[in-house]
């Protein structure tokens, strides 16, 4: 009877250039994850009267208010402008975000 030992040939080499693979791969997202956290996205609502920046890490970053928009006798037309704004922001960083992942993740079939 013979014996089986190194029964998987090649294999122990291709497991650690699939282990690289995976590192570099593990530091490209965590680099590109670190500039998208830092790019800003601008929305505009009502005509511009109302615009929002917000970084890709979903934080508010400013929020323009014209003054044309100001109407004491009707607060909840601002308040519906500033969420779309800030809606469509949100969406513009999660649009990238997924692009970014399809990106790096396009190769591996995920």
């Amino acid at each position: 009877m013979a014996k089986h030992g190194g029964y998987m040939g090649g294999m122990p080499g291709n497991m650690n250039n699939l282990m690289k693979q995976a590192q570099r791969m593990q530091r490209q997202m965590e680099e590109s994850k670190k500039e998208l956290d830092e790019k800003e996205f601008t929305a505009k609502a009502g005509g511009g009267a109302v615009e929002v920046t917000v970084t890709g890490a979903k934080q508010v970053k400013s929020l323009v208010i014209s003054k044309d928009a100001v109407d004491p006798d009707d607060v909840e037309m601002l308040q519906d402008m500033i969420l779309a704004a800030i809606n469509e922001a949100m969406k513009q960083a999660d649009d990238a975000n997924s692009e970014m992942m399809g990106g790096m993740t396009g190769g591996l079939g995920m």
